[in-house]
């Protein structure tokens, strides 16, 4: 498949979010996610802004849902949300009632394998499930913890082929990624490459990175998309 550009707004200012990805866009990023900290600061008013704003371009709904699936599922594609994401390590009813939302609402589905012990059970867990995407993710807590205690961070490129290998689906990393690192994850098979904190996002403060940012975003797309379709699955 060819490779997608997905921005990630984990912003708490609605108006910002609205303008990062205003610009992000003119850049040539293909999706847009409205982030975590988006949806806890303005619910379904953020993702419903985004979509007001921009009527044709894919948003994804970064719920990380745990349990209520099917309702928050629907809420969001309501608010036109084009995917959702689920938690692997939530019950397993849960991600099935997701899948179903995903389908009954025309919407699709991504599940997360956060902080499972296994990383490529939990991938393949997802996908015998029914969830659309597999997005390998090492979390912002996880990272820092484990930096703070003076060892090596993990990285989701630690697993990446492992986790691509064992999969039919197309595959995200996200969690800590250099810009470099984000940029090739496509020659690991996974081609929906997710630029958001730090890369594109002070992860401190939750606003936007200074500098000159559409330019680079514009460069990466570019990189990005070069590489033509890329082979996915194991």
């Amino acid at each position: 498949m060819r490779p997608i550009v997905q921005i990630s707004l984990d912003l708490t200012d609605v108006d910002e979010a609205l303008s990062t990805a205003e610009m992000a866009l003119r850049a040539g990023v293909d999706w847009l996610e409205a982030g975590t900290p988006l949806i806890i600061a303005h619910g379904m008013l953020g993702v419903r802004r985004l979509r007001e704003r921009f009527p044709t371009t894919p948003i994804v709904a970064d719920l990380k849902t745990m349990d209520g699936g099917w309702l928050e599922a629907q809420m969001m594609a309501k608010a036109g949300a084009t995917h959702v994401v689920v938690m692997d390590r939530a019950h397993e009813e849960t991600i099935k009632v997701v899948v179903k939302a995903g389908r009954d609402y025309g919407i699709k589905v991504m599940g997360d394998n956060l902080a499972c012990p296994d990383m490529v059970a939990g991938a393949k867990h997802l996908e015998d499930l029914g969830c659309d995407y597999v997005v390998h993710h090492i979390g912002y807590d996880e990272r820092r913890g484990i930096a703070a205690a003076g060892q090596r961070m993990p990285s989701p490129l630690d697993q990446l082929r492992e986790v691509v290998a064992a999969v039919r689906v197309p595959v995200q990393a996200v969690g800590g990624l250099s810009l470099e690192q984000a940029i090739r994850t496509p020659e690991y098979g996974a081609p929906l490459v997710v630029l958001g904190a730090p890369l594109t996002i002070d992860a401190d403060a939750f606003k936007t990175a200074s500098g000159d940012l559409e330019s680079s975003l514009r460069l990466i797309c570019e990189r990005v998309h070069a590489y033509g379709d890329v082979t996915i699955g194991g």
